[in-house]
């Protein structure tokens, strides 16, 4: 029993060390809509030479989180914009972003969840359905 518990307790101090490990280099991450397109931001602060991607991903109320894009890291305490044009059949659906963390050794972490709500216009959402018929 008392090994159990120890192992019990032992893995859960590594999975708070490892969320606390993975997230900390994020100082924040935004999400805003400009009405054609939705911009996610993000700032770093301390990144490690293994880092090697971050993929950003959405969920819509429907869906589970997808992947929409991949920026390449900069370095320690530098700043990130990513444009999500591909919004265009929605209106007035919360979208939720988040960060997949991949280093080197194929380590993955999330950043925390940003929900942002958008708006788009009738032209954008007309054309967002022709071109989805061509797909």
């Amino acid at each position: 029993m008392v090994v159990k518990n120890t192992l019990l307790t032992i893995s859960l101090i590594l999975i708070l060390i490892a969320s606390v490990f993975a997230s900390a280099f994020i100082q924040s991450i935004t999400a805003r809509s400009d009405g054609e397109n939705i911009i996610v931001e993000w700032k770093t602060g301390e990144e490690s030479a293994s880092l090697n991607k971050f993929i950003v991903e959405r969920k819509t109320p429907n869906n589970g989180f997808i992947e929409i894009g991949t920026v390449a890291p900069k370095g320690s305490n530098s700043f990130y914009t990513f444009v999500d044009n591909n919004i265009f059949k929605g209106n007035d659906y919360i979208f939720t972003y988040r960060l997949k963390i991949v280093d080197n050794n194929s380590q993955i972490s999330y950043s925390s969840e940003v929900s942002v709500s958008h708006s788009i216009s009738g032209v954008k959402r007309t054309w967002g359905s022709i071109k989805a018929m061509f797909r």
